[in-house]
């Protein structure tokens, strides 16, 4: 599931179904909702997607594994010369769907883990069973040889747990460990508090980064732009060439068809429905105005701007939905230019 250093990434929230009701879910997630995209109206967004030159197709949810036409979604993103890649809770993978899975072209799946308690990641899951399950799904895609990552959502209550967490996936035999930082939207708003700030941050950046230097996994933060000043300032270079990717290698589209720059950056750009979205992704004015990079405030004038570009989803939260605005958890903050 690890992406290249200049692949185009999108997400493609293929259902909002789930049998889980996360308390940090951007999508409010639990029912399916009318009017998601049909089977071919799902092809055709494939067609679209690989039009656009995008590489790496994430198939995410609510729960992918709960759409009946998954697989044949999966193979046909293949076919069309897409990646394919599934975001998952990694509860609903049997024996059965891991081998599926392999079969149909996924070439990586991404299982969310947020404690080494499982009591800890089924709270935060509302889901009773998760922890158990989710690690049953990676032995599960381990033994049909189907690469699988972890990925982790960082808050106030697992942050001590970051180096346990590196080195059980790497037990685990994951092939990369990505860690979310949480950005205040959908059910997120509710639990802000519990968020880090610009402090704490920057101490949970250089420990994964200098973990980074003892394991033989890529470990990976997201929705922390910053991990690559940090990277800079550390002689480092990952082998990514920037932070946020909003707009500029990234969007994501939603079950009914809206497209948004980010998952957590919660603009319409249009539908897919209405707009081919090869033409929404070259033209669409919001995305031009986050691909010129005219931030305000220390991100506008920091020297580390075209690396990492700041959290605009977060941007945006704190600056009354300007998501030109500066990035407000940046310890950089005073030492710009």
């Amino acid at each position: 599931m690890v992406e290249g250093r200049t692949s185009m990434i999108i997400s493609w929230n293929t259902t909002n179904q789930c049998n889980m009701f996360c308390k940090h879910c951007y999508r409010e997630a639990g029912v399916r909702v009318d009017e998601e995209l049909n089977t071919e109206e799902g092809k055709a967004l494939l067609d679209e997607i690989a039009k656009a030159g995008f590489k790496i197709m994430i198939f995410s949810g609510g729960e992918p594994l709960m759409r009946p036409d998954i697989f044949e979604l999966i193979e046909y993103a293949a076919k069309v010369g897409l990646r394919p890649v599934i975001g998952s809770n990694g509860t609903l993978i049997t024996s059965e769907v891991a081998k599926k899975l392999k079969n149909a072209g996924a070439m990586g799946i991404g299982i969310s883990l947020d404690s080494m308690s499982p009591e800890k990641h089924d709270r935060f899951r509302v889901y009773k069973g998760a922890w158990r399950e989710a690690t049953m799904g990676m032995k599960n895609c381990r033994d049909v040889d189907l690469p699988f990552q972890i990925h982790t959502t960082i808050m106030n209550w697992n942050q001590d747990e970051v180096e346990d967490l590196i080195d059980f996936a790497v037990a685990m035999g994951a092939v990369a460990h990505h860690f979310f930082f949480l950005v205040p939207t959908g059910r997120a708003i509710n639990i802000e508090k519990e968020s880090l700030r610009a402090e704490q941050y920057e101490n949970i950046l250089s420990r994964i980064l200098e973990k980074q230097k003892k394991v033989p996994i890529e470990l990976k933060p997201t929705c922390a732009p910053q991990f690559m000043r940090i990277a800079n300032e550390m002689g480092m270079t990952p082998r990514f060439n920037r932070g946020c990717l909003a707009g500029i290698s990234y969007c994501i589209i939603g079950p009914k068809g809206l497209v948004q720059p980010c998952a957590y950056l919660n603009i319409s750009l249009g539908n897919v429905r209405d707009v081919p979205f090869s033409e929404l992704w070259a033209n669409n004015p919001i995305l031009i105005n986050l691909r010129s990079m005219k931030y305000k405030g220390g991100c506008g004038i920091c020297k580390y701007k075209k690396i990492c570009g700041g959290c605009r989803a977060r941007a945006a939260f704190y600056n009354n939905g300007d998501y030109m605005a500066e990035e407000p958890w940046c310890l950089y903050q005073g030492r710009k230019g």
